[in-house]
Order: structure tokens, then sequence, then C-alpha cells
């Protein structure tokens, strides 16, 4: 993979955390190992015109335009996710595109029928999600037969940050692996857990994904901030969190796998 530098009320409080959350998630889309793994989720999951295809967790509506793109008039493409500023974001960003479909939903329980889609995909969605399992089985139940889903996820146990005190980092990257991610190792798992949710496996690929930019990393990966949440959850001393934050310094390197799996129904 390509060096990734070319890659006062509560109301007011969550509606600036969300608009952090809409920058976050354009930001990597934008980078170009965003842009690489996302086109290769595109051509495994071989759009057609008149597909209908949909979007787990669709966020702002990142990548529903390419997905418009590929269906074309005729077809049409559901964007689901369950946070309403995001949602809200995506109607606004859609709503020139008369095949675009917007709804607000959890991905435990797709609102959708069954076998009503052509073609589904799920973009770093399984881990943050209370289970993955669940989540895998509705998207078999919603998928038609012979249809196709595309699955991206890092494997944030396979984190590496160089730093002179090994240990100190490691004890950084363990923590967000276990305590920040949900399902810090869902990378790994997703063709075993595709397979029990009775999906045929057609590919699997890891990608590594490297940070040579520390200013890059600290808005994709965010070690300072993640470092001071790490000292007040007791996973590094105040000390050490201050100590590994120093000692991130240039040359930088940092490091995870990022999986992605075309299967079928």
């Amino acid at each position: 993979m390509s060096d990734p530098k070319k890659f006062a009320t509560a109301g007011l409080a969550s509606s600036l955390l969300a608009l952090t959350d809409v920058a976050y998630l354009d930001r990597a889309a934008a980078s170009e190992p965003g842009r690489e793994y996302k086109a290769r989720l595109l051509t495994g999951l071989r759009l057609r015109p008149g597909h209908t295809v949909l979007d787990v967790g669709c966020g702002p509506a990142t990548d529903l335009g390419e997905l418009a793109t590929a269906v074309g008039r005729r077809g049409r493409v559901i964007g689901v996710d369950r946070d309403r500023h995001m949602v809200d974001e995506a109607v606004r960003r859609t709503s020139a595109q008369a095949c675009v479909e917007i709804r607000i939903g959890d991905a435990h329980d797709l609102p959708l029928h069954g076998a009503s889609v052509d073609r589904a995909r799920a973009d770093r969605v399984l881990m943050h999600v209370q289970s993955p399992a669940d989540v895998l089985a509705e998207l078999r139940r919603v998928l038609r037969p012979g249809g196709l889903v595309a699955l991206a996820e890092p494997d944030w146990d396979t984190l590496v940050i160089d730093h002179e005190d090994v240990e100190t980092s490691r004890a950084y990257t363990r923590y967000v692996a276990t305590r920040v991610i949900r399902n810090g190792a869902i990378g790994r798992q997703l063709p075993r857990l595709a397979e029990a949710a009775g999906l045929a496996v057609v590919d699997v690929e890891a990608i590594p994904i490297v940070f040579r930019d520390r200013a890059l990393a600290e808005k994709i990966l965010k070690p300072a901030s993640v470092a001071a949440r790490a000292a007040a959850d007791g996973a590094l001393t105040e000390a050490a969190a201050r100590r590994f934050v120093d000692g991130l310094t240039e040359p930088f390197l940092a490091m995870f796998t990022l999986v992605t799996l075309i299967a079928g129904a």
C-alpha cells in the first residue's frame, strides 16, 4: 500500500461532535489508502445498471454517489445509518440523486424486506456494532439469491507504532485493540463470521495501511487524544502517556492491516 500522504447545551455539543465525525469520515475516505480500498470494494461488488444496492452504516453519504453512478437511473441505492445527524447530512448531500434513498435504522435489524437487494456493503461498521454475527445475518437475509456483499474492516490487533519505548507502545496499541474499539480483531474474523451467516466467501484481501507522516496519523489515528484517554482509563500512567506522545517524532511509522471480503448469497 502506498504512503497515505498521497492516501453550552448538550444538544450543541452533540451537533459539534457529529460535525467532527463527518469531517473525519470525509478525510479518511479522501486519503489515498481510503480511495484505493474503496475502489476495490466497488469493483468486487460487480454493480450493474438497474441493481438495488444497500450501504449499511452509510454515514454522511460518503460512498453513495459512486454507487448511484454505477447502478444508473434504473437502479436504486439505499443508505442506512442509525445516527440521525449522519442521516440528515446524507439526505442533504444526495438530494439531487433521485435513485438514492436514506433510511434511519439499526444494522442488527435492517429496515428492509428479505431478499430485497442485489448488492450490499458495510465499510468499517462491524468493528463498532454490538454483534457482528447478527449484522451479517441481516445482510444475508436482505440479499437476493446470487447477490454479493462487500465488507471492509481494520484488524486493530495488528496496529504497531514505532517508538523507542516498545513496551509502552505495545500497551498503547493493546489499549486501542481491546478498549477503544469494540471489536478490535474483527478484520481477521470476517471469513469465519461470513460463512457462519450463510454467505459464501469469494475473495479476501489483507491490505497494509502505512502511515509515515505524523501529522496525517494524528488526523486519522489520533494518538495524542487516545493516549490521554488511556491515561484517564488507567491503561497508561500519565507519565507514560506523555512519553509516548513526545516520542512520536519524525521519521514516523505506524501501520495496521485492513481486511476486505467479498461474499455471495
